[in-house]
């Protein structure tokens, strides 16, 4: 089997988990180990979370990685696991549609298998959400460029209506709705968890839809009742696993004492998995 052919055919299969009802559960990792303790954990596939991923090479999270580094760090968990992986890409490292298909040609060499393209901006003074059609061009960038290489990758496009406080259900719904059009395969709406607002989006797009959760959101069974066919962590886990540093940190610098380091990832089963990705 080539390169090629293998990477369609994790391509497929990443495609097959997308199901409302039984929704797909990514537990967003964002280097090569954490990607080899999701897997080990018995996860189906491994997506990336931009904001972990951009807080592990030293930068910001909101659009302000190089594309080579942020590819680069994907390439490298690509490599240590066996499940499909999706690359969360922000707004595309491009400032035109020519160069999200660029983006996506070098997600494609990576060894991922879907995207997600944010319609967010963060340039000072802009947005807060990219133009519709704008938007839709970098979607169909996306498509065309995945389209050509031959492999069906699985572009999920991110509406932050909810997120950015920029519109409810009606703009999400006609956001939705273009990207769709233009070839997006599913569409993530983050920044709502709300049961009625969920049933409603999922009710009126017509894809697969994924909601971003963390505490106080509905269980992965309720969202499921609820139509949802995908559910990720996004920055959480990251969020969770730097605190403990801190505490940590805090603990060691202040009092002397290690009793947050208690009940850490042993150090032979650690090694052992990351010698297993050799």
């Amino acid at each position: 089997m080539t390169d090629n052919e293998r990477l369609r055919a994790s391509a497929l299969a990443f495609r097959a988990l997308h199901v409302p009802g039984r929704p797909l559960v990514l537990v967003n990792a964002w280097d090569a180990v954490t990607a080899r303790i999701v897997e080990e954990s018995g996860a189906a596939a491994v997506a990336t979370t931009s904001a972990g991923l951009a807080w592990a090479l030293g930068a910001a999270d909101g659009d302000r990685l190089d594309r080579e580094d942020a590819l680069a760090a994907v390439a490298r968990i690509t490599s240590v696991v066996r499940v499909p992986v999706s690359a969360d890409i922000e707004n595309g490292y491009a400032s035109d549609a020519e160069g999200v298909g660029d983006t996506v040609r070098a997600v494609l060499a990576a060894g991922a298998v879907g995207v997600n393209l944010e319609d967010a901006l963060y340039e000072e003074g802009a947005g807060p959400l990219r133009p519709l059609k704008e938007q839709a061009e970098r979607v169909a960038a996306a498509r065309a460029a995945a389209d050509a290489a031959g492999v069906p990758l699985f572009v999920n496009a991110r509406i932050d209506t909810f997120l950015r406080g920029a519109g409810g259900v009606e703009e999400t719904l006609e956001r939705a709705a273009a990207f769709l059009a233009a070839g997006a395969d599913g569409v993530f709406v983050p920044g709502t968890v709300d049961p009625a607002t969920v049933k409603a989006l999922v009710e009126g797009i017509d894809g697969p839809l994924n909601i971003l959760v963390g505490p106080g959101a509905p269980s992965v069974e309720e969202l499921a009742e609820l139509g949802v066919a995908r559910i990720s962590a996004g920055s959480s886990v990251a969020s969770a696993a730097h605190a403990l540093v801190r505490r940590a940190a805090r603990e060691l610098l202040d009092t002397g004492t290690y009793e947050t380091l208690d009940g850490g990832f042993e150090y032979m089963g650690l090694n052992a998995l990351m010698a297993r990705a050799d």
